[in-house]
Order: structure tokens, then C-alpha cells, then sequence
């Protein structure tokens, strides 16, 4: 490698987005890059020249290994569209300019779908301009949504985050249910993937019941026959627990959120928050049944967990990074590197690289043989598919009893 790496973060982190940076990071120096710099607040801050020199901040291993286990977007991170080439080719050159001036041989992304319709278009423009850079993503998301990776960096570490906590919100809700009935609807994150709400029937096991229900985008959701499902378990025991996917919606495709109230947000990609699906489900269920419930959102702390972060997910996530570079530094350009499942029994699994005008602004959704008939809850062949991601732990480093994190003063 003769010139510069820069690598930036996008789209919403994980618990092992910065194990992915670490990797680009090790990779890039051990192939002989002169700087790596991280993007602040990915393409949208490298347009304001925001630029860190990352040798400055990782100067061992020890800081190397913090970063792995460190939350959150270490480079902050960005929901920036790109406009198309043909609309504002000053922003290309502006861009492009920069890279010239810091001497980038590879740009390395790390993100999510519209993360990677960042990189299509750079590595278009490139060609188009006869531009020598070579532009690579690497996956992230904790939606698992991502076309042509048999998962994401990121989604292990959630699913186990969810199938623990959902666990515990199962052993406390039942200490309450002597004499009672109790509903606690479970609201995790997914828009129109499941992945991550399907993850819930992990918690099921010799010591814990699981939850009863489990929605997912992918099936419209039936409001009587939800009601009617509810009925029927309050009939044969106290709790209930049911896991519902953010993005659940009824056959015209109304959010459930919406009929919550939700939120006007809307981000640049044109996606809505979506919030309030579990409470505005609790409710009704109290004002139709007339029992206790409880509405849980986990929110940012099923992509923020890192002290719960799979070992098999941090190791992937490393790997992936370090991919990315080789790539880049062979000619591979407009690419995204991908994670081929090699064997379940043990669990192995390697490196790919598509074409990421494959991947871009695609979905990769549950199939629906993974859900059941009734579409409230998944199949063995779902469980027996995530079951390996989770696996492992990752020990903090621990100061004064917290875990150490690595961060931008």
C-alpha cells in the first residue's frame, strides 16, 4: 500500500461497529498505509474537512482491544444522502478534492444499506471521472437486513442482548403475578426485518418459559386476532409475554406506532420513527381485557450493550474490517465485503466479496417459512440460524468497577 486509508462510520452504531474499525485500522497498518484517518461523523463531516488522524488515539494493543469493546460510533456517525451523480456533481468534486489533498488510496465505510448507496455512488463517480481510489463497505446493522451476508456485524450482539434481558423481564414480571393477571408487551427494534424481534424466542430454554408471542414485519398484523391470541393464554395462566417488531403494521400498511400517535420524524432516507407500538398495544389490551400490562422498549440499549456483546460478533466484526482494506488494496473497488456461513456444527465462518450495487438500498427480510403459519412466532429453522451468533463473551477491561471505553475528546 503506497498511499492513505480514511474509513467513516454510518447510519445507526452497534456494539461492535468499532471492532470493525479496529480491524480496518490493524489491517491498514500492517499492509504499510502511511495514515489511516477517520471520517467525524461520516461523509457528511468529511464534507466540513472533520478528520481525525487514528494513530493519534490507538497507540497499542491495549487500545486496540478497548476500541473492540467500545460502544457507539467511536468516529460518530451520519444519516447523509448523497444526491444522485447527475443532480450536484459539486459535492462529488468537493469530496474528491479532499481525498486528493490527504492522499487516500483506499475509502473503507462502515454501515448499513444506505451506507452502502454511499459507497456505489463514490466508486460510479470514480470510474466515471477516471479517479484512482478504491471504495469498499463493510456491513453493520443490527437489523441483519443486509443482501448477499448471511448476517451482520452487530446483529449477534443485539440478539443476545434481547434474548438475556427478555429473560430477565420474564423472571420479573412472573414474582408478580400471584393473584393477577399480567401482559408485558416487548418492543424491539426492526423496521421491516424481524431479525432482531425473532431473536426473542432465544430466551426460551430449561429455565425460562420464553415468550408466548412474537410479531414480525414480514406478516401483516390483525388486531382482533391479536386480542383473540391474548384471550386465549390469559385462560390458561397469569403472564403473558409477547415480543413485538417496531415496524409492525396492519394489511394496508399503517404502522401500529401510527395508531399510537408516533412521531412526524422523518430522516433523509425518508424513513419514519417508529416508536410507541408496545404502549399503545398495552393499552388496548387493558381496555379491551381489563388486565394489568406493562409496555417495554428497549431501544438504544439493544445496540449499545457492549458488556453483553457476542464473542462470535466482536471476532466477525474485526474480521470483516481487515477484509475490507485487503480488499481495497488488491483493486477491489465498489464492493462490499460479505460474511459466508461455512459450517453450524461447529460454526465457521469466512469472507466474500459482491458488487454492492447488489446490496444497496436492497432488504433482506425473514423468509416466511422461518415464521409460523398464525405469523406469531418463529421455526426451529430460525433459532437453529442465529443460535451460533450469540455465542461467546467478550470480558470488559474494567476500571473501578465500569467498563473502560475508548473516545474523541
Amino acid at each position: 500500500m503506497n498511499g492513505n486509508v480514511i474509513v467513516g462510520q454510518s447510519g445507526g452504531p452497534t456494539a461492535v461497529i468499532n471492532s470493525s474499525l479496529a480491524g480496518v485500522f490493524r489491517t491498514a497498518m500492517d499492509r504499510g498505509a502511511k495514515k489511516v484517518y477517520g471520517m467525524r461523523f461520516g461523509i457528511q463531516g468529511l464534507l466540513d474537512e472533520m478528520y481525525v488522524d487514528l494513530s493519534d488515539y490507538i497507540k497499542n494493543e491495549l487500545d486496540i482491544e478497548i476500541l473492540k469493546r467500545t460502544p457507539s460510533a467511536f468516529l460518530g456517525t451520519c444519516r447523509y444522502k448523497l444526491p444522485a451523480i447527475h443532480e450536484n456533481q459539486d459535492i462529488y468534486e468537493k469530496i474528491f478534492e479532499i481525498l486528493n489533498k490527504l492522499n487516500i488510496e483506499c475509502f473503507i465505510y462502515i454501515g448499513g444499506n444506505d451506507s452502502m448507496d454511499t459507497i456505489k455512488k463514490l466508486s460510479d463517480y470514480a470510474i466515471l471521472t477516471g479517479q484512482t481510489q478504491k471504495f469498499v463497505g463493510v456491513p453493520k446493522t443490527i437489523d441483519n437486513d443486509l443482501a448477499l451476508t448471511d448476517h451482520t456485524p452487530g446483529y449477534g450482539s443485539a440478539a443476545k442482548y434481547i434474548a438475556t434481558s427478555i429473560k430477565e423481564v420474564i423472571r420479573d414480571g412472573n414474582g408478580f403475578s400471584y393473584k393477577k393477571q399480567l401482559v408485558t408487551v416487548i418492543e424491539i427494534m426492526g423496521r421491516n426485518a424481524g431479525w432482531l424481534t425473532g431473536s426473542a424466542a432465544l430466551a426460551k430454554g430449561e429455565d425460562c418459559e420464553g415468550v408466548d408471542l412474537i410479531y414480525l414485519p414480514e406478516v401483516p398484523f390483525e388486531t382482533e386476532e391479536f386480542l383473540k391470541e391474548v384471550r386465549a393464554l390469559l385462560a390458561q395462566k397469569s403472564t403473558v409475554f409477547i415480543a413485538i417488531s417496531e415496524g409492525i403494521r396492519m394489511a394496508d400498511g399503517t404502522y401500529v406506532s401510527e395508531a399510537g400517535g408516533g412521531s412526524d420524524y422523518v430522516d433523509a432516507f425518508g424513513h419514519k420513527q417508529l416508536t410507541g407500538s408496545a404502549t399503545y398495544l398495552a393499552s388496548l389490551i387493558n381496555h379491551e381485557i381489563g388486565c394489568k400490562t406493562r409496555a417495554v422498549e428497549f431501544s438504544s440499549l439493544q445496540r449499545s450493550a457492549s458488556h453483553l456483546a457476542s464473542r462470535v460478533d466482536i471476532n466477525e466484526a474485526f474480521m470483516v474490517g481487515g477484509a475490507a482494506v485487503k480488499a481495497a488494496d488488491e483493486g477491489d473497488s465498489g464492493k462490499m465485503v460479505v460474511i459466508d456461513r461455512v459450517s453450524d456444527d461447529p460454526y465457521q465462518s469466512a469472507t466474500g466479496v459482491y458488487d454492492v450495487h447488489k446490496i444497496a438500498n436492497g432488504e433482506k427480510l425473514v423468509p416466511r417459512n422461518w415464521i409460523n403459519e398464525k405469523g406469531n412466532y418463529v421455526t426451529e429453522d430460525f433459532i437453529d440460524y442465529v443460535r451460533p451468533l450469540i455465542q461467546g463473551d467478550y470480558p470488559c477491561v474494567m476500571v473501578n468497577g465500569l467498563p473502560r471505553h475508548l473516545y474523541l475528546k
